[in-house]
C-alpha cells in the first residue's frame, strides 16, 4: 500500500499510534486517549440524542432552524459513533480489528457525518440570513416543509459523494505487521480528491458563513438602532428576539471553524511535505478537537437558548417522573420484596377488584382503559 502511512492522517480514527517510545509512554498515551475520547463521545451522544428527542416531541420547537439543528445532531452522532468509538477499540487493541468491510463502512460514515454537518451549518446560516434580511421572502422560503426537502437533498447528495471512499481505502499491514485501515492509492491520486473535499466541505461553508453573518450583524445593528430612534424600546423587542438565536448559531459556526482548523491544517501540510508530522500527542489533540466539535453543540444550545434549556429540563423531568412512577408501582405491588407486580396475591386481587367495580366493566377492559389513560398522560408530558 504505497504511501499508506502518509495518508492515514486523513481519517479521524485511522491514525497509526506508531511503535516508538517507552512502554510507559504508550500506556500513558492509551490511558489518556481512551479516557478523553470515551468521555467526549459519551457526552456528545447523550446530548445530541436529547436535541433530536426534544425537537421531535415538542411542537413549538419544530421550526426550520431546529430542523437543521436536528440534522446536524444526527450528523454529529454519526461522527462520534463512526470515528470516536472505533478509535477507542483501536487504541486498546493496537491494531485494526474491524476487517475490510469495517474499514469501508466506518470510513464512509466518518466522511458522511463530517461532510453533512458542514452543509447543515451552511443551510441554517442561509436560512437565518433570509429570515432576517429578507423577511418577505422568508414567509415562503423559510418553512418547515422546505427545510425538510433541503435536508433530504443534502443527505442524498452527501451519501452519493462519500461512496468515492469505497474505492480509496483498504486494510494492510504496516512495518510492525499490525493491520491498518488506510489509503490503497498513492498520494498523487488521493491528494486532488482530498483538496476537493477540503474546498467543498470546509473552505466554502466558512467563507459563505463569514459573509452572511457579517451581513446579518450589520442588519441587526441597524434594525436595533432604528427601532430605538423611531418607535422606542417596546418595538425594539422584536429585533432583540432574533439576536440570541443568531448569536447561538454564529457561535456554532465559529467553533466549527476553530475546532476543525488543527486537523485540516495538519492534513494539508502533511500532503505537501516529504516526511509528514505525526506526533502522537498532537494527533490526539486534533482528534479531541474533532470529537469536541461534534459533542459541544447541545451544550451551546442549553447555555444560549431558553427554549432548548426549558425543553431539556422538561425531558429530564419526564424521565425522572417516569422512573419514579415505575418504582412506586413495583413498591406498591410487592410484599417485603417477595412478590412481584401483577394481579397475583392479596394486593393484586384487591386492585383488580376495585378496577372492575369503578369502571363498571370487565377487569380486562378496565385495565385497558387505565393503560390508555397513562399513555395519554405520557404524551401530554412530552409537549
Amino acid at each position: 500500500m504505497e504511501n499508506c502511512s502518509n495518508s492515514k492522517v486523513d481519517t479521524p480514527t485511522n491514525i497509526s499510534l506508531g511503535v516508538g517510545g517507552l512502554p510507559f509512554s504508550i500506556f500513558e498515551y492509551k490511558t489518556i486517549s481512551v479516557f478523553l475520547v470515551l468521555t467526549i463521545c459519551g457526552v456528545g451522544i447523550i446530548g445530541n440524542a436529547m436535541v433530536v428527542t426534544v425537537v421531535l416531541t415538542t411542537r413549538d420547537m419544530r421550526t426550520p432552524t431546529n430542523c437543521y439543528l436536528v440534522s446536524l445532531a444526527v450528523a454529529d452522532l454519526i461522527v462520534l459513533v463512526a470515528a470516536g468509538l472505533p478509535n477507542i477499540s483501536e487504541s486498546l487493541a493496537g491494531t485494526w480489528i474491524y476487517g475490510f468491510a469495517g474499514c469501508l463502512g466506518i470510513t464512509y460514515f466518518q466522511y458522511l457525518g463530517i461532510n453533512a454537518s458542514s452543509w447543515f451549518i451552511t443551510a441554517f446560516t442561509v436560512e437565518r440570513y433570509i429570515a432576517i434580511c429578507h423577511p418577505m421572502k422568508a414567509q415562503t422560503m423559510c418553512t418547515v416543509s422546505r427545510a425538510k426537502r433541503i435536508i433530504a437533498f443534502v443527505w442524498i447528495l452527501t451519501s452519493v459523494y462519500c461512496m468515492l471512499w469505497f474505492f480509496l481505502v483498504d486494510v494492510a499491514a504496516n512495518n510492525s505487521q499490525q493491520l491498518e485501515c488506510g489509503y490503497k492509492v498513492s498520494r498523487n491520486l488521493y491528494l486532488p480528491i482530498y483538496l476537493l473535499d477540503f474546498a467543498l466541505f470546509f473552505i466554502t461553508p466558512l467563507l459563505l458563513a463569514t459573509v452572511l453573518y457579517g451581513l446579518l450583524g450589520k442588519v441587526l445593528l441597524q434594525s436595533h438602532a432604528l427601532h430605538h430612534a423611531t418607535v422606542g424600546p417596546s418595538r425594539a423587542g422584536s429585533s432583540r428576539t432574533r439576536v440570541p438565536v443568531t448569536k447561538m448559531l454564529a457561535v456554532v459556526v465559529a467553533l466549527f471553524a476553530l475546532l476543525w482548523m488543527p486537523y485540516r491544517t495538519l492534513v494539508l501540510v502533511n500532503s505537501f511535505v516529504e516526511h509528514p508530522y505525526l506526533d502522537r500527542w498532537f494527533v490526539l489533540f486534533c482528534r479531541i478537537c474533532i470529537y469536541t466539535n461534534s459533542a459541544i453543540n447541545p451544550i451551546i444550545y442549553n447555555l444560549m437558548s431558553q427554549k432548548f434549556r426549558l425543553a431539556f429540563k422538561r425531558l429530564c423531568k419526564y424521565r425522572e417522573e417516569e422512573l419514579q412512577r415505575q418504582r412506586s408501582f413495583y413498591t406498591a405491588s410487592g410484599d417485603d420484596g417477595t412478590r412481584k407486580a401483577g394481579p397475583i396475591g392479596p394486593i393484586g386481587q384487591q386492585a383488580s377488584h376495585k378496577v372492575g367495580e369503578l369502571a363498571g366493566a370487565p377487569r380486562a377492559e378496565a385495565e385497558q382503559q387505565i393503560l390508555s389513560q397513562k399513555e395519554k398522560e405520557m404524551q401530554f408530558s412530552l409537549l
